[in-house]
């Protein structure tokens, strides 16, 4: 690393550190929100470094010149996976003022029509062994041996959707008590999957530009191949939340409502309708059109759009759980997740480089 280059770095890194200073008054002014937009900053942060990985375990199985050029985007921003997983340890100190099974381990279930299983399942002690093992486990799967082969590729993505799945229901799901959804996972980890790939898409078309253009004329643009990666992760997430949405309403059943009620009566719902336009409607327009998608440029507008609305859908999973009316939280998740954002992740090594698009990036280098 040169000297620029070390200098913007520390730069970036001091500018993340006083973004999470601007928000750590949040804690005396609402604990609870506080640790909240914590949360939601660091699952946010985390998703991205894990979605990325979903389109290289998914690339060894099919193969595709798409997967070479995402791969060092993708595996420099999973190499971070260990830091990003010390940020959540502070979450402790929050626990039992965001989740009812670590403020009263004993009585939240009561009023639970089947509270066996649910008391069995989020004990604290055993939250925290499994969130340990899901940890020990991301870190594991994000390392490059994970891509030696099509069948460690195929074990990593079914490892990831296990346990992806089950860390949703522990940290996300278990915000309301007694509510629960078999799809709830599945529009997480999709969700994810989009934000990771819009982060290597948006830095392969910031840093690397001529890399996503056709080599011949009559060759079709890597931009293209990018293009319609985005829309298939962004039509699966949408056909997802969408049935969810859809099942729930239509039974209306008071114990399944109970997560959907804070965000349509209340000021989340115009959120929702945000990420209704922002996140599907424009950007499905967008990705349906050739010309944009064959241009680096317009292709990294795009998925910049759709990393920061994968932001809001992350406040949508989890703030409204916690506290449905409150000007801090758009204070408080801001700089939480730029402070976050800017302390771990950066350009790829040699993204400035000729052949980036194409090279081997060694873990643990960006």
């Amino acid at each position: 690393m040169n000297a620029t280059a070390s200098r913007w770095l520390t730069r970036r890194r001091a500018a993340g550190l006083v973004a999470l200073a601007l928000a750590l008054p949040g804690a005396a002014l609402d604990a609870r929100l506080f640790w909240a937009c914590w949360l939601a900053a660091w699952w946010f942060v985390t998703g991205l470094m894990l979605g990325g990985m979903v389109n290289l375990w998914l690339h060894r199985l099919v193969g595709g010149a798409w997967g070479q050029a995402l791969r060092p985007a993708a595996l420099a921003a999973a190499s971070r996976l260990p830091w990003a997983l010390l940020l959540f340890l502070p979450l402790a100190l929050g626990l039992r003022q965001l989740y009812p099974w670590a403020a009263d381990p004993q009585g939240w279930a009561q009023g639970l029509a089947r509270p066996a299983f649910p008391t069995f399942w989020l004990q604290p002690g055993f939250v925290g062994m499994r969130l340990a093992l899901y940890g020990a486990l991301w870190w594991w799967l994000t390392r490059p041996a994970s891509l030696a082969g099509k069948g460690r590729a195929a074990a990593a993505l079914a490892i990831y959707t296990l346990t992806g799945t089950l860390a949703s229901v522990d940290l996300l799901m278990s915000l309301v008590p007694g509510w629960f959804s078999t799809a709830f996972g599945l529009v997480v980890l999709s969700g994810q999957a989009l934000g990771g790939t819009a982060l290597s898409v948006w830095q392969l078309a910031h840093w690397a530009p001529k890399a996503l253009e056709a080599e011949a004329a009559e060759q079709t643009p890597v931009a293209r191949d990018l293009g319609n990666l985005l829309l298939m992760w962004l039509l699966t997430w949408a056909y997802l939340a969408f049935m969810e949405f859809l099942i729930i309403w239509a039974e209306n059943l008071p114990a399944e409502i109970a997560w959907y009620v804070p965000r349509l009566r209340s000021g989340w719902w115009w959120v929702g309708v945000a990420l209704v336009l922002l996140q599907l409607a424009l950007p499905l327009l967008a990705l349906l059109q050739r010309r944009l998608k064959d241009r680096p440029r317009w292709l990294g507008r795009i998925a910049a759009g759709l990393l920061l609305t994968q932001a809001l859908n992350t406040a949508w999973l989890v703030l409204p759980s916690v506290a449905t009316g409150t000007w801090l939280a758009w204070w408080l998740l801001p700089s939480l997740a730029l402070g976050m954002g800017l302390l771990l992740f950066e350009a790829p090594a040699g993204a400035s480089e000729p052949g980036f698009a194409t090279q081997e990036v060694r873990h643990g280098r960006a």
